[in-house]
This record gives structure tokens, C-alpha cells and sequence, in this order.
């Protein structure tokens, strides 16, 4: 009998590629864009001006590490671990500058190239997504997959991202506008 602390391995491998998904997308922004990835960093005014362009190549490296070892059962705990770090940091990040009143600040959140205004809805998301990746760290249910567990896993993923990409989209839009009408900036 499973202990009631375990995953379906079917769930863990939807959560692990949805989450794999959305870190080689970051990744790939990052990459594409790294001089204005370093410019979002200093907007953050954070870290010390020396770490920024290490900052650059560090998160996008950490993020397609991420990407990459989250799909293996055996790597998939310490990846987990590393997403939420990086999830709770950029939450931090954002928190910091919205404590700051620094609302115009560009989360970086859909690359360089997409300029975004942070917002305390972003914060939340990040920790939202911290609880999701934390059910990576528990252990698998002992069951085999069989051929419809495949068909479920990857329209789940999918599923997933759509979601994920929809709800983001959305806040994106009208949360900046909610604060237009309010006064808020």
C-alpha cells in the first residue's frame, strides 16, 4: 500500500515537463537577450553592479539545468529544489521593489524583449508554483505507467502550459489596466 505522501508517477511527470517547459522558455528568452537580461538585473538594483553580468549567464544556465534535470526521476528532487529557490527568489526580488514603491520595474518574467511591470499578483504566482514544485520532492506512488499514462502525461503538459500561458496573458493585460482606472501606478 502507498503512503498517502507520494505522487502518481503520472502527476510527477506532468508537473516535471510542464515545469521543464516554462524554464527552457525562460532560458531561452535569457538567452536570446542576454545584454537586456543584465540591464532587467541592475532595474532590480539587488545585487552588487560586479555580479550583474555574472547574474546574466548564472540564471539562464541554472534555468536550462532546471529544464533539462527535471525530467529524469533521479535528478528531479535537486532540480525541483533549484526551481523553487529560483521561484522564491525572483518573488523576493519582486517584493523587495514593490516594497520599495518601484512598481515600474520590468520583471524580466517573459524576456527582455516583452516589458512587464511588476505586481503583488506575481509574487503570489511564484509561490504558487513553489507548493507545485515541492509535490515534486515527494516520492513516487510504486506504479507502473502503462501507454494511456503517456497520452494523459503529455496532454496534461499541455494543458498546463496553455493554462499557465493564459493566466499569465491575462494578468498581463488586465491587472496594469485595473490599476490604469484606479489611479494606480
Amino acid at each position: 500500500m502507498n503512503s498517502p505522501l507520494t505522487v502518481d508517477p503520472g502527476i510527477g511527470y506532468v508537473l516535471a515537463g510542464a515545469f521543464a517547459l516554462l524554464f527552457a522558455q525562460a532560458a531561452l528568452h535569457k538567452w536570446q537577450r542576454v545584454a537586456e537580461f543584465r540591464a532587467v538585473i541592475a532595474n532590480y538594483r539587488l545585487a552588487p553592479r560586479a555580479l550583474e553580468p555574472v547574474l546574466a549567464l548564472l540564471i539562464p544556465a541554472l534555468e536550462t539545468g532546471v529544464a533539462a534535470l527535471l525530467l529524469p526521476p533521479q535528478t528531479r528532487i535537486i532540480a525541483a529544489v533549484v526551481a523553487m529557490l529560483l521561484l522564491a527568489g525572483y518573488g523576493a526580488g519582486i517584493a523587495i521593489n514593490l516594497g520599495r514603491g518601484r512598481r515600474d520595474v520590468d520583471c524580466g518574467c517573459a524576456g527582455p524583449a516583452d516589458r512587464r511591470p511588476i505586481g503583488g499578483w506575481m509574487v503570489w504566482r511564484n509561490l504558487l508554483l513553489v507548493a507545485l514544485l515541492a509535490a515534486l520532492a515527494l516520492p513516487s506512488a510504486d506504479r507502473g505507467l502503462e501507454f494511456a499514462d503517456a497520452l494523459t502525461i503529455l496532454g496534461g503538459i499541455a494543458v498546463a502550459a496553455l493554462l499557465y500561458t493564459a493566466i499569465d496573458q491575462l494578468y498581463a493585460q488586465v491587472v496594469p489596466r485595473g490599476a490604469a482606472l484606479r489611479g494606480i501606478r
